[in-house]
């Protein structure tokens, strides 16, 4: 039984390994670049003597990273906590209404001016406002969060959902679909890649909106945290904590691009790098 049981994971051993092998071939350029980005500021700031309280060292800066870890690790739970739910509304709400937007002349003609001119607005003037109305807790850093995320879901929603060519249109009705047929199998299919446009967009703005709110009024979160860092100079302690910031955002981002791929594989955006992988 030991053997077939060795037996059979040999070749998921093997498996796993060619998939490394495979990204390392893929990723070595990156990677060599980053250890080498690294390196070379390693070696600046030591052969200079930059102070540490203007550029720390990557060393300086791991060390701080560890040294808080339990801190930081609780911080990024509260910014992430915002940020997923700020994230999550805007979406539950900036989706639908792009869809009746969209499907609505006099809404087109009224709300999406509206929300165009809003877009327009930088968000951090909003924050003092919220901080007023709701106080330093937990709800103005998630509409704060919510604002930045629902504008460019909203407008990408309502350019993806009225996207759909004339003779598209017809060729439908000359099939003798309907309405809803029509949009189930046709207008969102085709909408989707605009549509994740402006999720991702949202996505890659999420935390920034968290980490204002924080600064404007906050008590908890990595926001506060930076405050707190640069505040005492701890400049190694700030870049940990951006590190931290940045892997939250990317850990959103991915998770995006990941649904992106489950939902629309046949769309040129996501078949494109298999196509030149294949010709190299």
């Amino acid at each position: 039984m030991s053997s077939r049981l060795h037996a059979g994971a040999t070749p998921r051993r093997i498996g796993a390994l060619a998939t490394a092998t495979s990204w390392a071939q893929r990723s070595w350029v990156s990677i060599a670049f980053a250890l080498g980005f690294f390196a070379a500021w390693e070696l600046i700031v030591r052969g200079f003597e930059v102070p540490r309280y203007i550029v720390p060292a990557p060393s300086a800066i791991a060390y701080q990273f560890w040294r808080n870890l339990p801190r930081i690790l609780e911080y990024t739970a509260v910014t992430g906590g915002e940020t997923l739910m700020g994230f999550a509304v805007a979406i539950l709400l900036g989706v639908p209404l792009a869809l009746v937007v969209a499907f609505s002349s006099v809404l087109r003609k009224t709300l999406y001016p509206a929300a165009v001119t809003l877009e327009m607005v930088p968000k951090i003037a909003f924050a003092p406002l919220f901080v007023t109305w709701f106080g330093f807790g937990y709800l103005p850093k998630v509409i704060i969060v919510y604002l930045v995320c629902f504008f460019p879901i909203l407008l990408n929603g309502i350019l993806a959902f009225t996207s759909l060519s004339e003779d598209l249109g017809r060729f439908c009705r000359s099939t003798g679909a309907g309405a809803l047929r029509t949009f189930w199998y046709v207008r969102l299919p085709f909408a989707l890649p605009q549509l994740f446009v402006g999720i991702k967009g949202a996505a890659v703005n999420a935390t920034v909106g968290a980490t204002i709110a924080e600064w404007i009024g906050g008590d908890a979160g990595l926001g506060y945290y930076i405050q707190i860092a640069t505040g005492d100079l701890r400049m190694d302690l700030a870049f940990a904590i951006i590190i931290m910031l940045a892997a939250l955002g990317l850990a959103l981002f991915g998770a995006v691009v990941l649904l992106e791929k489950m939902l629309i594989p046949w769309h040129i955006s996501q078949r494109a790098p298999l196509q030149g992988r294949a010709r190299g």
